[in-house]
């Protein structure tokens, strides 16, 4: 069994049962929804076909809702344009159709904020301009810096400028909405700049009585200069590869991927790596060394779990492309150190109750050669504390809440369990051995190390210990 989870972007390649439940099978942990695209009812039929698909196969698989988020677009053309190295080009805020000599843009402060010499990136870097003056309050002349194409609603990045948008627009609050009333499970924050951003999510979360997880995107500048107080405040975080690589220069993003998977492991929180891993399997039944390495290096750099975007959503080989990036991973964690991985992670975390008995719960398990750590849980937080210390056997989460058992879908080396409630401390290591028994996590003769709380049901409580030849 794998223990890095695999978010996988649900589109026209992917969202037919047949294709879905070969996912599901290849490998797929999260199925992500793109609010960037789409109306509420597409989502609504994907959503539900993938709820209908998990019930039939019996998986945890969780549903993660990505906002669009405050993005600057171009306006409309009536048909692409090719702009030419060198020509001048004004972007303005007035509502015109686009030519290859103006074109609209969706932020109306641009004229007042931005300065001389700035860069304007277009669809991912691919056209570039440089501003040469600030025209009126409403046009810019700027200056092609390479050839390219430009047509509607491309993406803008201006690296450098903080953008005054709101953070929420009534799109994103409508979409969030939507995802609490179809039970989504993640919300990824697209363009997190700092922890206030996070803030006002939750307290649209909390309006509406619901608990479900946010992710922060971290995709620009401001992003990472805030990453410490967004970390704090967020469930965990995405390396957002795509627009981070385009605002920042992308030699730096190695070093940046490796410094915030870092962090988040250190905060005990869930990272996910994204873009372009397996790209060439869009339209490739065969990735590129380079990608394999890249997933590969992803997860020795101790992702949590590595993301498909455009490879499932609409490439020719989605279940394929599950099914490599599982190879890889359990390829690469096959290798890995396990005694130098728990001492690393041993000294990272604060003394607590319940990180002390993870603690040793790991190293229990290393010491005996176990085959897996069986822990019951009603919040998912003794799981969590466990993956921490990146043990080398199985963690068997085993909860009686569908919610906790598909958040924990997110968390390395966690398998959750839905059971009934265990109501009775005298026998609940019994009954979770044979729940973990049962499900075919464990066999007769295997060794666990079991951990739980007393009292039952209360979050947080860690405090057992126990090891345990299953019988």
């Amino acid at each position: 069994m794998k223990k890095t989870k695999i978010v996988c972007t649900i589109g026209p390649a992917s969202d037919s049962e047949r294709v879905l439940a070969e996912m599901f099978k290849a490998g797929l942990n999260v199925c992500r929804l793109n609010f960037s695209h789409g109306s509420h009812e597409e989502h609504k039929v994907k959503i539900d076909r993938i709820k209908k698909i998990r019930e039939e196969l019996k998986m945890p698989v969780a549903l993660l809702l990505d906002t669009k988020g405050p993005e600057i677009r171009l306006g409309v053309f009536e048909k692409p344009v090719e702009i030419v190295q060198g020509q001048e080009f004004v972007i303005t805020t007035r509502d015109v159709i686009g030519t290859n000599q103006i074109c609209s843009i969706s932020y109306k402060n641009i004229a007042a904020e931005i300065k001389p010499k700035s860069r304007i990136l277009i669809n991912d870097g691919l056209l570039e301009l440089q501003v040469i003056d600030i025209l009126n309050d409403t046009d810019i002349e700027c200056v092609a810096v390479n050839s390219g194409t430009l047509s509607s609603r491309k993406g803008v990045n201006i690296p450098g400028l903080r953008v005054n948008l709101p953070y929420m627009s009534e799109k994103d609050i409508s979409d969030i909405e939507f995802g609490i009333e179809n039970d989504v499970d993640f919300i990824a924050a697209s363009f997190t700049q700092r922890a206030d951003d996070i803030i006002q999510i939750r307290k649209l979360l909390e309006k509406h009585k619901s608990k479900i997880a946010v992710i922060a995107k971290i995709e620009n500048q401001e992003g990472l200069d805030n990453i410490d107080e967004i970390l704090a405040e967020a469930d965990g975080i995405m390396v957002a590869r795509g627009d981070m690589g385009v605002e920042i220069e992308p030699e730096k993003i190695p070093h940046l991927q490796k410094q915030l998977i870092k962090k988040a492991n250190i905060a005990g929180k869930p990272v996910i790596t994204a873009t372009q891993m397996l790209e060439s399997m869009t339209h490739n039944l065969r990735p590129t060394r380079a990608e394999v390495t890249d997933v590969a290096n992803a997860i020795l750099d101790g992702t949590s779990a590595v993301m498909l975007s455009g490879e499932t959503a609409a490439g020719e080989y989605p279940v394929e492309t599950v099914a490599m990036m599982t190879s890889i991973a359990n390829s690469i964690e096959e290798t890995l150190d396990y005694e130098k991985l728990f001492d690393e992670n041993a000294s990272l975390h604060e003394t607590t109750i319940t990180n002390a008995i993870a603690r040793a719960t790991c190293s229990t398990a290393l010491a005996l050669d176990a085959n897996a750590i069986i822990t019951a849980s009603a919040s998912g937080i003794t799981p969590r504390a466990l993956s921490k210390f990146k043990p080398k056997v199985p963690i068997i989460a085993i909860t009686e809440s569908p919610q906790v058992m598909r958040k924990l879908a997110l968390d390395w080396d966690v398998y959750p369990v839905l059971a009934d409630p265990i109501k009775s401390t005298d026998n609940m290591f019994d009954v979770c051995s044979r729940i973990a028994k049962d499900t075919g996590h464990v066999k007769k003769g295997d060794i666990a190390i079991l951990t739980a709380g007393i009292p039952i049901g209360k979050a947080g409580s860690t405090n057992l210990l126990k090891v345990e030849i299953i019988e």
